[in-house]
């Protein structure tokens, strides 16, 4: 349809990215007005986040031109070149492009053409929307005729597969496609022709990501079936609600923590000798192990008149994350017991995660000055665990204490949040605010 340049902004001294309609269809009306359209819609949405900004719209030699933001990072079609991308890193483009579609839609603009080469990245790896070209936004003219399909096979909703008019609902079943792409290299309904694609979306169930791609749970599953209904009202209402569920979903299933019971390092002598004969299984044997284990610290804690000692303790933790299983091992040296506890780290687990949510659903709706003293009650309950909640928990104070002015305080929670998360684009952009002040 057109042309791309880099060019330098002369004024400004800045990198630009000229877009320019190609010569044959200069002469069209309706591919000029199409043309107009984009840069319309995508100006309309200037200054929201991770939207491709517009600078300016005008003609040369009768052919129409936008200048916009250069991005240098490329895009998510050419990363999917390499296949299936790391979950995280999938989640952080995901939350960039979701916040843009949901700004968008909370303007009346429809994208109707959310697919990989229209997810564009900068030099950080941050992602923004761009190419509005087919568009529909309240107060412009439609240019779609009853029965038209527009948008890119692979990702339109069955609705536009059917002719019918897209809405915002129809954008956000595109983007639980890219997100199916993202995590196993694969569109869900792939097929040999546009038009055997296009037919899928409307009558092929949705596959399983986890029967995709082996190293994915299971648990991503009805997540998916959510995002691609083929009822429109049946999908998530937003973008950022999808994505708030792939790592909810992701982070419940890497956290799966079987705890054995404690074993004694030397079983006392009086403990009674069982043997059995069990192949010479290294996995059995450990069992073996530390079933005599547990066995012996009952004989210790229920003898009678006996008196309970201090004793020395291996706690097994085994841990099942997709693809792997990590089995770690300390010493722990227990105190007599005394009376007993009045109540669990779960229980304290359990209500910081609800805080942390409930904290969280205040940040989302703009109310920090709300979200921060709930923020702050959950990470007490949370802090020393070691859960995932608890980064969490020190990202909603520090992003609180950010959005109410006070960097200097915040900005040791994020730092905290980090050690726990991992590389977060929200957390990157939170130091970005405080820099920019």
């Amino acid at each position: 349809m057109g042309e791309i340049y880099r060019a330098t902004d002369a004024t400004l001294g800045r990198a630009v990215a000229v877009k320019v309609l190609a010569e044959r269809y200069a002469e069209d009306v309706a591919v000029r007005e199409r043309f107009t359209r984009e840069a319309l819609a995508a100006a309309r949405l200037s200054g929201e986040p991770n939207i491709v900004t517009i600078f300016d719209v005008g003609d040369w030699n009768d052919r129409p031109f936008i200048v916009m933001e250069y991005l240098g990072g490329g895009s998510l079609e050419e990363k999917l070149r390499g296949g299936a991308q790391p979950a995280q890193q999938a989640c952080e483009w995901l939350e960039d492009a979701g916040r843009a579609l949901d700004a968008a839609h909370a303007h009346g603009v429809v994208h109707r053409d959310v697919k990989p080469a229209n997810l564009l990245l900068d030099r950080d790896d941050n992602v923004y929307v761009a190419d509005f070209g087919i568009a529909s936004a309240a107060g412009l003219d439609s240019m779609t005729m009853t029965g038209t399909v527009m948008g890119t096979a692979g990702y339109l909703s069955p609705e536009q597969a059917q002719g019918e008019r897209a809405t915002a609902a129809s954008d956000r079943y595109a983007f639980g496609v890219v997100a199916f792409e993202l995590l196993t290299g694969t569109r869900p309904f792939e097929a040999e022709s546009m038009t055997a694609e296009a037919a899928a979306h409307v009558y092929a169930d949705v596959p399983s990501v986890s029967e995709r791609l082996a190293s994915l749970p299971r648990e991503l599953d009805p997540v998916f079936q959510r995002a691609l209904a083929k009822d429109p009202t049946a999908r998530y209402p937003t973008c950022t609600e999808f994505v708030a569920d792939l790592r909810q979903a992701l982070h419940e299933a890497a956290g799966m923590t079987r705890r054995l019971d404690p074993v004694p390092v030397q079983p006392p002598a009086s403990a009674p000798a069982r043997s059995r004969r069990f192949p010479v299984v290294p996995a059995l044997l450990a069992l073996a192990l530390i079933a005599a284990g547990v066995l012996a610290a009952v004989l210790l804690t229920r003898g009678g008149d006996a008196k309970p000692v201090a004793q020395t303790f291996i706690r097994t933790i085994v841990k099942t994350a997709p693809g792997r299983t990590i089995t770690q091992k300390t010493t722990v040296t227990t105190a007599p017991p005394s009376a007993p506890a009045t109540a669990s780290a779960g229980t304290n687990l359990a209500q910081g995660k609800q805080d942390s949510d409930a904290a969280f659903n205040l940040i989302r709706a703009g109310d920090y000055a709300g979200a921060l003293p709930l923020a702050q009650k959950a990470l007490a309950e949370l802090r020393g665990t070691g859960d995932i909640y608890e980064g969490y928990a020190n990202f909603n104070v520090g992003d609180s204490l950010i959005h109410l002015g006070r960097c200097a305080e915040g900005l040791p929670y994020l730092d905290a949040s980090e050690r726990i998360q991992g590389h977060r684009g929200e957390i990157q952009r939170d130091r970005a605010q405080c820099k920019n002040r």
